[in-house]
This record gives C-alpha cells, sequence and structure tokens, in this order.
C-alpha cells in the first residue's frame, strides 16, 4: 500500500473513531455539550499528520457529527460554525505547538480555542452573557481537556511504532 492510500486510511479511521468515541458521553450538560472521549481521535491524527491533515480529519469528522445527528446547533450559522466546525477543527492544529517533555501544549492551546469559540456562541447566538456562556462551556470542555492531556501522551507514545512512514 503506498504512502497516500495509507493516509487515507488512517485519516478515516480518526473520523470514525471520533464519531464511535463521541456516543460515548461521561457526562451530558442540559443545553449541549458533553464530557466524552472524541477530541482523542482528531489530537492524535494532528499529532500523526501534521496540522493540514488533522485540521482535514476534523473537518470530515464535523461532517460525520452532521450526518449522524449529533450536532445541536438549531439552524443557527454561528452556533454551527463556532460551537463545530471552528470549535473542532481546532483540535487539528495541535500539532504546531511544541511539545514540553510529554506535555503537549497543543492539547491544552487548541481547548482554549475551543473554550473561547463555544463562549463566543454562546454570547453571540444563544444570547448568554459573557461570564455564564464561559462558565456553562468551561464545565465540559476543562474536564475534556484533562483527559486529553493524560490520554493522548500516553496513546500517542504506543502507537509511535505502528504509525511510523515507510
Amino acid at each position: 500500500m503506498n504512502n497516500k492510500t495509507r493516509d487515507l486510511v488512517y485519516m478515516a479511521l480518526y473520523a470514525a473513531l471520533f464519531i464511535a468515541l463521541d456516543q460515548i458521553t461521561l457526562f451530558r450538560m442540559p443545553q449541549g455539550g458533553s464530557i466524552n472521549l472524541s477530541s482523542v481521535a482528531l489530537l492524535l491524527a494532528s499529532y500523526h499528520f501534521g496540522w493540514k491533515k488533522g485540521a482535514m480529519v476534523a473537518l470530515v469528522a464535523n461532517g460525520l457529527l452532521y450526518v449522524t445527528g449529533s450536532m445541536n446547533f438549531y439552524g443557527s450559522v454561528i452556533s454551527l460554525f463556532f460551537d463545530y466546525i471552528f470549535a473542532y477543527t481546532a483540535y487539528g492544529f495541535a500539532s504546531l505547538f511544541p511539545n514540553v517533555s510529554h506535555f503537549y501544549t497543543g492539547i491544552v492551546i487548541t481547548s482554549l480555542i475551543r473554550l473561547a469559540c463555544s463562549t463566543f456562541s454562546g454570547c453571540v447566538a444563544w444570547e448568554t452573557p459573557f461570564w455564564a456562556s464561559l462558565a456553562y462551556n468551561a464545565e465540559y470542555i476543562l474536564p475534556v481537556a484533562a483527559i486529553d492531556v493524560i490520554l493522548v501522551p500516553i496513546i500517542f507514545e504506543k502507537l509511535k511504532p505502528v504509525l511510523r512512514k515507510d
């Protein structure tokens, strides 16, 4: 199998893994948002392929979220872009930020970008005051970030021998 085909297969695998992990909800917020492991797949894709293909995987994953009916944007274009497209695609850029030892700074930065996007959406699309939107979104995005900071480095290090490019 050539590298291009292998990359496409891995990219499809990461997008499918994102959808599968999105279905396993640890905690669901009453007005949308949840604690799950789906972002792990997008972060692994970014660290595996780099930011360009990582962002592409995230965009495809957004399309799959729409197809599976997992998006909760109620027709608001602002919500669609800031709660989903911009927020999840940010994870694809994680590999742009340098790792410090085994601490992947890209996870923290992209999680904060997701928090900013969702907070903005809450303020504009849902007409929620800034601090209320920030507090609400932080309740589920920060725990997801903490889970990602723990799991992604462990999983990625274990997968490195399998993911090497020939």
